[in-house]
C-alpha cells in the first residue's frame, strides 16, 4: 500500500453521507485492508480504531524534528504550540529552519493549544502578581472551545484540539451570523443551559460535545450560552504577541460587543473582592485575574493568568478502581486517584463520593474499556479517564510513594475535556501543600 492509497480510502471514509453509508464506510476498509500485507493490517487496525500506542510521544517527535532540521528544540516546541500540528512543524522546520520555525504564524482552521492559569489564593495576590492591575473576570463551569473562521469556513474545536464543529451547530450559526466575516480565532467558553436558561452540570454539557447524531434534537433540547474572553486572530492577523487589553479590544470589534464574559479591571483588591462575590453569587466557579499586559501563550500556564475558585480543586487521573460493595455491588466506585509524576503518575488518595449512581454505571463501563490488570478486587486501568477533585486539606502520606495524600477527596466533574498530561503534577501538589501553612500552623 502507499500512503495515496490510505488517504484516498480514508478520503472516501470520510465523505461517505447519507443512507447506507455505514456499510459504504465498512467496504471501503475491508477492501483496504484485503490488500494490505499483515504488518499493514496490524496498523491499519490501530489507525481506524484510534489506538495507535506506538510509544512515541509528541515530545519524542518534536526532538526528532529538531535534530533532522538543525535547530533548537525550543523552537521546534514553540512552533508547535503555534501551529497545534506536528506535521506542519516538520514541513516548516525542514524547508525553512529556525526562521521560519519563530515567525510561525497562525492560522485559522489550526487549532492552538490554549493558554492555562495557575491556582491563586486571593485578589491581593493576584494584584501583585500583575503589578497592581488585573483583568478579572467571571470563570464559568463550562467547555473551553475555540472558534475559527476563514471565509465561508467555521470550526469549532475543544482544549484538547477535538474537531466539534460537526455537534455545535448553532455556535457555528452564531459565528456566521453574528462575527465578523474576516478571518477570526476567539478563545471561549460553552454552558449548557436547562429551559429556564440555569446553567446545566458540565456532564450534561458533554453530551452536546459526543454527539454526532440526532444533533439538531439536541440542540433544542440543551441551548447553549456563549462567552468569549480572547481574540487570537482578527482581521487575519494575529495577535498572538498582542498584550491583553489590546486582543480585548479587537475581541469586542469581532463580536460587536456581543458573547463577551462579565469583565472589570480594577487596581484595589476591594473591587476584587466585590467582583469575586459577584461570580459566586452568579452561580460560577469563581473568577479569572490576567495581566492587562500578557501576550497570549499557547500552551504556556504561568501567573500572568491566575484562577481563584471558592473551593480548591485539583486534576487527577484514575489509574484503577476497586469493586463496589453493599449497594455499589458490580461497580468499580472506589477510584485510585493519581497526578502527574515525570512521564508517570503517582497516587495520591482514593475516594468513592461525588458521582451518581448514573455515573457509577457509565464510569464503569467506562474503566473496564481501559482495564490492564484485575486481582479479583482491585483493577488497573490506563490512565486515561481524568476527574476535578476537591479536598479539604493535602497532607504528608507514608503510604503513597508521592508522600502527599488529598484528604476527604471528592469528585467534582469528570473532565472529558482534559487529557492525562493537564492534570496536576506532583510538583504542584507539593506547592499546595506548603502553601497551606500561610494560614495555619505547621505539625511538628
Amino acid at each position: 500500500l502507499s500512503f495515496a492509497d490510505i488517504a484516498a480510502a480514508f478520503a472516501a471514509v470520510a465523505e461517505a453521507q447519507g443512507h447506507g453509508a455505514r456499510q459504504s464506510k465498512e467496504r471501503v476498509v475491508r477492501q483496504l485492508l484485503a490488500r494490505a500485507s499483515q504488518a499493514e493490517r496490524e496498523i491499519l487496525a490501530r489507525i481506524v480504531g484510534g489506538e495507535m500506542r506506538t510509544g512515541v510521544s509528541d515530545g519524542l517527535v518534536l526532538e526528532a524534528i529538531a535534530q533532522v532540521a538543525g535547530t533548537p528544540v525550543g523552537s521546534v516546541r514553540r512552533a508547535a504550540l503555534r501551529l497545534g500540528d506536528l506535521s506542519a512543524v516538520a514541513v516548516l522546520a525542514a524547508t525553512g529552519g529556525a526562521a521560519a520555525l519563530a515567525a510561525a504564524p497562525a492560522r485559522p482552521g489550526v487549532p492552538l493549544q490554549p493558554m492555562l492559569a495557575e491556582s491563586a489564593d486571593d485578589v491581593d495576590e493576584a494584584l501583585a502578581a500583575h503589578r497592581g492591575r488585573s483583568a478579572l473576570e467571571f470563570k464559568y463551569d463550562g467547555a473551553r472551545i475555540q472558534l475559527h473562521r476563514d471565509a465561508d469556513r467555521v470550526a469549532v474545536w475543544t482544549r484538547r484540539l477535538s474537531d466539534v464543529t460537526r455537534s455545535l451547530p448553532d455556535v457555528v450559526a452564531i459565528a456566521r451570523r453574528d462575527l465578523a466575516h474576516a478571518p477570526f480565532i476567539l478563545d471561549g467558553e460553552v454552558l449548557a443551559l436547562d429551559p429556564a436558561g440555569r446553567p446545566l452540570p458540565f456532564q450534561e454539557l458533554m453530551r452536546r460535545f459526543r454527539r454526532v447524531h440526532g444533533v439538531d434534537a439536541l440542540v433544542r433540547e440543551m441551548p447553549l450560552a456563549l462567552y468569549f474572553f480572547d481574540c487570537l486572530m482578527a482581521d487575519g492577523r494575529s495577535l498572538l504577541d498582542e498584550p491583553y487589553e489590546r486582543r480585548w479590544e479587537a475581541l469586542a470589534g469581532v463580536t460587536g460587543g456581543r458573547y463577551l464574559a462579565e469583565r472589570v479591571v480594577v487596581a484595589d483588591a476591594e473591587a476584587g473582592r466585590a467582583f469575586f462575590a459577584r461570580a459566586l453569587e452568579a452561580g460560577h466557579e469563581g473568577m479569572m485575574a490576567k495581566d492587562p499586559e500578557s501576550p497570549y501563550e499557547p500552551g504556556g500556564r504561568g501567573k500572568r493568568w491566575l484562577k481563584l475558585k471558592a473551593a480548591e480543586t485539583v486534576d487527577c487521573v484514575i489509574v484503577a478502581a476497586d469493586r463496589g460493595s453493599g449497594r455499589r455491588r458490580g461497580w468499580l466506585s472506589n477510584y485510585h486517584l493519581a497526578v502527574r509524576d515525570g512521564q508517570g503518575f503517582a497516587d495520591v488518595g482514593k475516594t468513592f463520593k461525588g458521582l451518581t449512581d448514573a455515573q457509577f454505571v457509565d464510569m464503569t463501563s467506562r474503566l473496564w474499556e481501559i482495564a490492564t490488570a484485575d486481582d479479583g478486587y482491585t483493577v488497573r486501568v490506563r490512565p486515561e479517564v481524568v476527574v476535578e477533585v476537591a479536598y479539604n486539606e493535602v497532607q504528608k502520606s507514608p503510604t503513597y510513594r508521592s508522600g502527599l495524600a488529598l484528604r476527604f477527596a471528592r469528585i467534582t466533574k469528570i473532565r472529558d475535556d482534559k487529557g492525562p498530561t493537564e492534570t496536576t503534577t506532583l510538583a504542584e501538589l507539593g506547592a499546595l501543600y506548603e502553601r497551606q501553612f500561610a494560614t495555619k500552623g505547621r505539625a511538628v
